[in-house]
């Protein structure tokens, strides 16, 4: 593989002994990798750069991970994010979600789960491709509700000729939404299924955090729902046409 046809990463992390060690293992993992020590620096990085995810760290001095995260989507930029917290920060981790970081990993972590993270977000993000205008999904699971359709083939959401950006996580939550159309399903079986640890202290709420986000997105009034419903004490369920 050159160095063309691997993934460009951008690790932001004002630990320095952390991001020389990230930068290496990446690099020695399959990666172009470019490190940033701060907001600042990584918002100069990806001005005259193009890269494939940023591994981001949620405390940095000046502007935090978070806030730089929310403004890159605020800006419109889709560039994947994997968002770095310490293990006990739960608050930071649904910030990071409720932001539109795609995936977020606890500290301490082993090195080798955060490139299974990571190709995970990238697998997502390259088995959805843009398709031209008129074109349709190839998959045999198309779910439409109302205007819209997701194809779980190519992980795209439609409405009409155009396309709905969603996180890698807003992709995998909606794929095993639509797997369990009709059924309720409750969040943590639907962690489970994104690929989310067993364990996670946080699972539900994050679980609730995407679920928002959805509705946001194809729902014509997200606080009643047609299409995405709340079953108390059992969990989720979408109901499609």
């Amino acid at each position: 593989m050159t160095s063309q046809d691997q993934p460009h990463i951008l690790v932001v992390d004002d630990d320095d002994r952390l991001r020389d060690l990230l930068t290496r293992y990446l690099g020695e993992n399959g990666f172009v990798v470019s490190a940033a020590g701060n907001a600042a620096e990584a918002r100069s990085s990806l001005a005259g750069l193009q890269f494939d995810l940023l591994v981001l760290d949620v405390l940095m001095p000046g502007e935090k991970g978070v806030d730089l995260a929310r403004s890159l989507r605020d800006e419109g930029s889709k560039v994947p994010i994997l968002l770095l917290t310490a293990l006990a920060e739960t608050e930071d981790r649904i910030a990071g979600l409720e932001a539109g970081v795609d995936d977020y990993l606890a500290k301490p972590f082993e090195p080798r789960e955060l490139v299974l993270r990571i190709e995970a977000i990238l697998r997502r993000y390259s088995e959805a491709p843009e398709l031209d205008a008129g074109e349709t999904g190839t998959s045999a699971t198309v779910a439409q509700f109302g205007d819209f359709t997701f194809d779980t083939g190519k992980m795209i959401l439609q409405r009409g000729d155009e396309h709905i950006y969603l996180t890698s996580a807003e992709q995998a939550l909606l794929a095993a939404l639509v797997q369990r159309r009709g059924q309720a399903t409750t969040r943590e079986e639907l962690h489970q299924m994104m690929g989310g640890n067993a364990v996670d202290p946080g699972a539900s709420r994050s679980i609730d955090v995407q679920v928002t986000r959805l509705r946001r997105k194809f729902e014509e009034d997200p606080k009643q729902p047609r299409y995405l419903q709340t079953m108390r004490g059992r969990g989720y369920v979408l109901y499609a046409d």
